[in-house]
C-alpha cells in the first residue's frame, strides 16, 4: 500500500535491495539483447549486417519505435494508480511478457531470406526491447522521485539500482557466451544454445522483478494529491524544462557509446584477436564496475556536484579506451584498460538516472505539474533506445562498407580496421561530446535546494487542504 509518511524517509536495506533487482533483472535480459542481438542476426539467423534488409536497419527502425514507446509507456505510469502505488504494479505485471518476448527475440526460425527473416527479426525485436523493456524499464526509474524527496537517499539508492544493474549484466556478458556454446555443442548448434540461455535468463528476472514487486514501498506517492496527468500536461512540464532537456540530449548520445562498446565487442574479440570467448573475460570484467557504481554518490555527495561526478566518469572511460591500441594483441594489458574505461563509464552511466529525479522536481516547481512517468520515461527508456539504435546502425554500417562479411572466418584488413575503430575510438568521441554538454546543466543543479524546499513548503499547505 502507498504511505504517507515524511517524504525524507530513510529506505531500509531490504528496499534497496530489492530496488536494485529491478535493474539486475532488467540487464540479465536487456544487456543480452544489446550484446549479442547483432552476433545473433549476422551470424547465426544469416541477416546480412548492412543494407535496407539488413542488422543495421533492423536495429535503427527498431530503436526509433521503440523511443515512441517511452513517450507512450511515460504517460501510462503517469496515469497508473492502484493500491500498490503507481510504478511498482508494473514490475508484476509485466516479468512475464518481458521475458517471453526476449525469448522469441533468440528464436531463428527457418523462413526464406530477405523480407521473411527482416520482418520476423524487426517484429520481436520491437516487441522485447522497445515495447516490454521500456514498459519495465520506466518504472524502474520513475519510482525513485516516489521512494524519497531525501537527496542522499536518492543517490544510495540510485547506487543500489546501479550495482544491480553492474550484476545483472556481469552475469549475462560473462556466461552467455560460453553457454550459448555449451548447449550448443549438446543440442545442434548456438541457434538452440541462445534459445536455452536466454530461458534461463528470464525465469531469473522474473524472480528477481516479483521480490523487487513484493519488497518496494512508494513511500512518495500520494494519490490524493497525485493525479492522473494528461499528456497534454506531461508535455507542459517538459517544456521550458532546460536542465531535463539537456540530460536527454547527452544522454542519448552518450547510449551510442554504450551501445557500441557492448554490441562491438564480440566482433573485436572474434576478428581481432581471433577469439570469441575473450568476449566474455571483456564483457564480464564490467563487473568490476561496481567500485565505479559504488564510488559514484560517494563522489557526487562529497563534491556536492552531480555534473562533474559525471565528466570525471568520461574522463576516466575516454582514458581507458583511448589506451587500449597501445596494448595491441597483449591481452592482459588490453583487459587492465578495458577496465579503466570501464569504471570509468560506471560512474558517467549512473549519475543521470539520479539526475532525472532532479529534474522532475525542477519540472513540479516550474509548472506545477509532477510528471515522473513521462520525464523519467523519455529521460531513460526514450534516451537508451535512440541512442542504442544508433549505437547499432553507426557500426554495422561501417563495417559494412570497410567489406565486413559473416560469411567469412578472416576478415579484410580494412573491416578490421573499422571493428577497432567502432570498438575504440567511436567511445572516445562520445565521451568528449557528452562532457561539452554536461557543461550546461550545472548551473541548473545550483538551484536544487531552494526548488526542493520550496516544493516541500507547498505539499505541507497541499497536504493541510485536503485534510
Amino acid at each position: 500500500m502507498s504511505s504517507n509518511v515524511s517524504s525524507s524517509v530513510k529506505l531500509s536495506v531490504r528496499e534497496k535491495i530489492a530496488y536494485s533487482f529491478t535493474d539486475m533483472a532488467g540487464n540479465l535480459l536487456y544487456v543480452t539483447i544489446s550484446s549479442y542481438i547483432m552476433y545473433f542476426y549476422t551470424n547465426v539467423f544469416h541477416i546480412p549486417a548492412a543494407g535496407a534488409l539488413g542488422a543495421g536497419t533492423i536495429l535503427l527502425v527498431a530503436r526509433f519505435a521503440d523511443a515512441i514507446s517511452a513517450v507512450v509507456w511515460g504517460s501510462i505510469v503517469d496515469h497508473t494508480n492502484t493500491k500498490w502505488g503507481q510504478s511498482r504494479p508494473w514490475f508484476l505485471w509485466l516479468c512475464i511478457p518481458f521475458a517471453v518476448t526476449v525469448f522469441i527475440a533468440f528464436t531463428a526460425p527457418s523462413l526464406p531470406e530477405g523480407a521473411p527473416k527482416f520482418w520476423y527479426a524487426l517484429i520481436t525485436y520491437i516487441l522485447a526491447a522497445g515495447a516490454v523493456y521500456t514498459g519495465i524499464q520506466t518504472p524502474i526509474t520513475a519510482i525513485l522521485p516516489n521512494l524519497t524527496d531525501d537527496p542522499v537517499e536518492r543517490n544510495n539508492a540510485n547506487s543500489f539500482r546501479m550495482a544491480g544493474g553492474q550484476i545483472g549484466s556481469f552475469i549475462t556478458s560473462s556466461f552467455t557466451i560460453p553457454l550459448v556454446g555449451f548447449f550448443g555443442v549438446k543440442f545442434g548448434g548456438d541457434k538452440t544454445g541462445f534459445m536455452i540461455v536466454t530461458a534461463i535468463w528470464g525465469i531469473v528476472a522474473i524472480i528477481l522483478l516479483l521480490f523487487s514487486f513484493k519488497n518496494l514501498t512508494e513511500h512518495n506517492y500520494r494519490p490524493e494529491l497525485n493525479k492522473p496527468i494528461p499528456l497534454k500536461d506531461s508535455l507542459k512540464a517538459a517544456k521550458g524544462n532546460w536542465p531535463w532537456i539537456i540530460l536527454v540530449v547527452a544522454f542519448v548520445i552518450y547510449w551510442v557509446a554504450q551501445s557500441t562498446r557492448n554490441g562491438v565487442s564480440t566482433y573485436y574479440a572474434q576478428y581481432v584477436l581471433n577469439n570469441r570467448d575473450l568476449t566474455s573475460i571483456f564483457n564480464g570484467v564490467q563487473v568490476l564496475g561496481l567500485v565505479g557504481t559504488i564510488a559514484m554518490p560517494i563522489l557526487a555527495n562529497k563534491l556536492k556536484n552531480k555534473t562533474l561526478t559525471m565528466q570525471i566518469g568520461l574522463i576516466i572511460g575516454g582514458l581507458g579506451q583511448a589506451l587500449m591500441p597501445l596494448a595491441g594483441h597483449n591481452v592482459p594489458l588490453l583487459v587492465i584498460f578495458w577496465t579503466v574505461g570501464v569504471l570509468g563509464a560506471a560512474i558517467a552511466i549512473g549519475m543521470p538516472f539520479g539526475m532525472l529525479a532532479d529534474t522532475v522536481d525542477y519540472g513540479e516547481w516550474k509548472t506545477g505539474v509532477h510528471a515522473a512517468g513521462f520525464l523519467t520515461a523519455v529521460g531513460s527508456a526514450f534516451c537508451i533506445q535512440v541512442g542504442s539504435g544508433f549505437g547499432a546502425f553507426l557500426p554495422l554500417e561501417i563495417m559494412g562498407a570497410a567489406g565486413y562479411d559473416a560469411n567469412l572466418e578472416v576478415q579484410s584488413a580494412s573491416a578490421q580496421s573499422a571493428i577497432s575503430f567502432c570498438f575504440i575510438w567511436l567511445p572516445v568521441i562520445v565521451y568528449i561530446i557528452v562532457g561539452v554538454i554536461m557543461c550546461f546543466y550545472r548551473k541548473f543543479e545550483k538551484m536544487e535546494p531552494q526548488i526542493k524546499a520550496e516544493l516541500a513548503e507547498r505539499h505541507a499547505k497541499a497536504e493541510a487542504a485536503a485534510k
